[in-house]
């Protein structure tokens, strides 16, 4: 049986549902092939359940200093299973949405395995989409005039550390556990490692992070780096940076697990009950049938022209599966310009320079635009306001007061190039720093708005006014 479709997606997580309703609007007859469940890897096994795992965690660490708010409790404590389950409880409401959207949008979903096909009976072009259903019915075949490849990524592993399932575990193992380790070592101190480090040492984990580079969050501003290391070591975290980890160290015995490492000249083993391994993702391009196109893959990655067209003109890519910028709501846009593309919409290709970031570490991390040493490696001449929540009568009231706010503009033109925030908050903050860019304001232009007090926010239009030595209350 075959079935005729003017777009077909292969993956329905976030960039593939999402492009998969945007074609849908636009009238296109539209299906999705999901190997496992909607949503995909942001829903069920990264964005949302590790961030009801690090709210659970907040309050948690909250409740155990209720104190300083003069609210006495009786003994505060972990319900593992039901932090699971409040997890499971969420992912499983979100899922139902997704799929509800689907049938609102009449786009068929296809339970099972795709696979691009050659040139055949069906098509004398390369894009057929030959579909193993997961129920074990015999193969669908979709005939698409257009694909776009969605199929995401998947956490990578470090030769001679793979991923066990027990000692040696990955955020996907992770978040299924089933009871808090009492100790853990993290391999690799980015975004997703940084989380789990947050989010266990608040749990009460004992934590120890190796990163290689020499200092963690190393994609952030530098001096957003720096206070995270400060912050994280004052929460009781063991950060050891340029740490070259040794896997053929590693050493598994019962209930715990060593690895080696070499930093400083020297070289120190660690012990934890578990390694948890956060070193990166790499893209699923293996058995989708690449091998029966021109589709160009370098470094792992599928390349893309600005419209996300692969070498095949009608077969399109986006999300983690072409690298660049892996994060849920750009995989979102790049859908959503892919499918315009196609339906000759005329869309604007995306400047990732305005895309914002976010860290949900507590403290967070958010930023867009350019970090100090990027812009000034571009040939910008900046100039920087910072500004402390610590001056902030909101964060004192929150008792979450640690943090900035670092603005960078060029000197020259009073353009705006960056924003960089750590503290309290500051991933629902980022918006307004995002929009800030689009507009191409000035930092004048922003200290100009008047931030409602008290608030967060104020330390944005202090730290606006700071970039001219203008702040209020520094």
């Amino acid at each position: 049986m075959a079935e005729e479709y003017d777009l077909v997606i292969l993956g329905g997580g976030t960039g593939g549902y999402i492009a998969a309703i945007r074609a849908s609007q636009l009238g296109l007859k539209t299906a999705v092939v999901e190997k496992g469940k909607l949503g995909g890897t942001c829903l069920h096994k990264g964005c949302i359940p590790s961030k009801a795992l690090l709210r659970s965690a907040e309050v948690y660490a909250t409740a155990k200093r209720s104190d300083e708010f003069g609210i006495e409790l009786n003994g505060v404590s972990v319900n593992f299973p039901k932090v699971q389950e409040r997890k499971q409880g969420i992912i499983d409401r979100l899922h139902k949405g997704v799929q509800h959207l689907m049938k609102q949008g009449k786009i068929d979903v296809y339970e099972g395995t795709g696979r691009i096909l050659g040139p055949s009976i069906f098509s004398p072009m390369p894009g057929t989409i030959s579909v193993e259903m997961a129920n074990g019915e015999d193969n669908m075949m979709l005939i698409p005039k257009n694909v776009i490849v969605a199929t995401g990524s998947r956490p990578r592993s470090l030769p001679g550390l793979e991923i066990d399932g027990e000692f040696v575990i990955s955020s996907e193992e992770a978040l299924d556990l089933e009871a808090l380790p009492s100790s853990i070592i993290i391999v690799g101190g980015g975004v997703i490692g940084i989380e789990w480090a947050s989010m266990l040492s608040d749990f009460g984990v004992e934590v120890t992070v190796l990163e290689y580079a020499d200092r963690i969050v190393p994609t952030e501003d530098h001096e957003i780096s720096k206070e995270m290391q400060r912050l994280m070591k004052k929460k009781g975290l063991n950060i050891v940076t340029g740490a070259k980890v040794l896997p053929e160290s590693l050493q598994k015995s019962e209930g715990t697990v060593s690895i080696s490492a070499e930093y400083k000249g020297d070289q120190k083993t660690f012990t934890a009950e578990k390694i948890l391994v956060s070193v990166g993702r790499q893209a699923n391009v293996e058995d989708i049938g690449l091998d029966n196109t021109d589709i160009v893959v370098d470094k792992g990655f599928i390349t893309v022209n600005e419209y996300f067209q692969t070498k095949e003109s009608h077969i399109y890519a986006i999300g983690d599966v072409i690298g660049g910028l892996q994060l849920a709501h750009v995989a979102s846009s790049e859908g959503i310009v892919a499918v315009e593309h196609i339906a000759n919409e005329n869309p604007s290709p995306i400047d990732y320079s305005l895309v914002s970031k976010c860290i949900y570490s507590s403290p967070e991390i958010a930023s867009v635009g350019y970090t100090q040493k990027e812009a000034e490696e571009k040939g910008f001449k900046t100039k920087v306001g910072k500004f402390s929540f610590r001056n902030i009568g909101k964060a004192l009231v929150f008792g979450e007061s640690d943090g900035f706010v670092k603005i960078i503009a060029d000197e020259e033109t009073n353009d705006l190039l960056g924003v960089h925030m750590i503290g309290p908050h500051v991933t629902d903050m980022i918006s307004e720093a995002g929009l800030a860019r689009v507009l191409d304001a000035t930092p004048w232009e922003i200290g100009q708005t008047i931030h409602p007090h008290p608030t967060l926010s104020e330390a944005i239009g202090e730290a606006a006014l700071a970039v001219d030595g203008k702040a209020i209350h520094s």
